[in-house]
């Protein structure tokens, strides 16, 4: 399995792409473990405005302030392996919208 290492302060805020080259939403938030040997590993991104929230760790008032004045609610959970990376300048989706989990 090729090791793949990148900045993660340089992708957060990137804007992620779809199949189809259309905007799902900026990268806001990154998710990581430590294995038994304290390497660091992501597990999946956060992207999108409810991203900003748990970002910024207000994820309840944000949440009912966004519902409050309607915004369209949109954040994804996007599982390391969905995200093509190999242009960190231009992150995109390797997979379909609807197979990501939204976040609510």
């Amino acid at each position: 399995m090729k090791r793949q290492e990148l900045h993660l302060e340089l992708l957060l805020g990137k804007r992620i792409f779809t199949l189809n080259g259309r905007l799902l939403g900026r990268l806001e938030e990154v998710r990581a473990e430590l294995n038994n040997r304290s390497d660091c590993f992501v597990t999946e991104f956060l992207v999108g405005s409810y991203a900003v929230l748990e970002r910024l760790s207000v994820w309840r008032i944000g949440r009912a302030i966004l519902r409050t004045v309607r915004v369209r609610r949109q954040g994804y959970r996007v599982h390391w392996e969905q995200l093509d990376l190999s242009d960190p300048n231009r992150p995109q989706l390797k997979c379909e919208v609807e197979e990501l989990m939204t976040m609510t």
